[in-house]
């Protein structure tokens, strides 16, 4: 025990030397896209589709284990269903829509992802989680989105308002 009675993890630090932030530092600003999202697990070694929508929100990552693709629930211009367009075995989750955090934040800047999830991991909101060069996009299931703008603004985020898709 250390001077005065407080241990490591009561003044913030871990027995490693890792310091926690007792309060996340950023009071962030962010829009929420009503465009109803699917989120696509394929094969690591499937064949990424050509089929990108024009103008929608879309996202590939391919990792050792897999290739996940985020992307509009319906293609409305051609109306074929994302079960059809996507590579045998590929899961798909539904009912995903995205909050984007009003960048841009430079690379040396810390804590913004964590700043803004830490007030949904307290209220048990799950994400998934999307950067890009410029700004971070959380995404959320739809049912839990107006509890997600409480808990946000509660924490001093604030919602700049919705954008339809």
């Amino acid at each position: 025990m250390a001077a005065g009675g407080a241990n490591a993890l009561d003044r913030g630090a871990a027995p490693d030397g890792v310091t926690f932030l007792p309060q996340l530092p950023h009071h962030l600003k962010y829009r929420v896209f009503l465009e109803p999202l699917a989120v696509c697990q394929m094969a690591p070694d499937a064949r990424i589709p050509a089929w990108p929508p024009g103008g929608g929100f879309f996202s590939v990552v391919r990792a050792r284990d897999e290739t996940s693709i985020v992307c509009p629930e319906n293609d409305s211009a051609d109306r074929v269903r994302l079960e059809d367009r996507m590579p045998a075995g590929s899961e798909i989750e539904r009912g995903w829509v995205a909050l984007k955090l009003e960048g841009p934040f430079p690379f040396s800047m810390t804590g913004v992802l964590a700043s803004f999830i830490e007030p949904l991991a307290v209220a048990q909101i799950p994400i998934f989680a999307i950067s890009t060069f410029a700004t971070d996009y959380v995404l959320i299931k739809r049912e839990r989105l107006e509890q997600a703008v409480g808990a946000l603004g509660a924490a001093g985020h604030k919602n700049l308002g919705d954008q339809a898709p």
